[in-house]
């Protein structure tokens, strides 16, 4: 079965890590361009992150950049999303995807695949 399943999210308090994990399975990530997109309540869904796997090159959304990480693990089929000074308004869905191209539509339909969301909730 192909599919993407996002999870590690959870409850963390302002100023707070958490790290997420994206993990593919009936497909290698190394063929893809693997992607973080959130959703907050009644808000758009944003891109966030994108990390290149055939030159790990890694781009990040100016509301993350230099809080959050984006890494991967071949072996593991797994890409990561550390997220580091968490804050109140990273509360979201966060949702990962898997195309082969870099460039971060919002539309799922864009996708090669989608994962489910996992839920991140940052408490002031």
């Amino acid at each position: 079965e192909v599919q993407l399943q996002a999870y590690g999210g959870g409850l963390v308090q302002a100023g707070g890590s958490l790290r997420l994990s994206c993990e593919a399975s009936g497909f290698t990530i190394d063929d893809y361009a693997i992607h973080w997109f959130r959703q907050a309540p009644g808000k758009e869904r944003e891109g966030i992150s994108c990390i290149s796997m055939s030159d790990r090159s890694a781009y990040y959304a100016d509301s993350v950049k230099g809080r959050f990480t984006i890494s991967s693990d071949s072996a593991k089929n797994t890409v990561y999303l550390q997220m580091n000074s968490l804050k109140p308004e990273d509360t979201a869905v966060y949702y990962c995807a898997a195309d082969r191209s870099t460039y971060q539509s919002v539309y799922v339909r864009d996708y090669d695949y989608w994962g489910q969301g996992t839920l991140v909730t940052v408490s002031s």
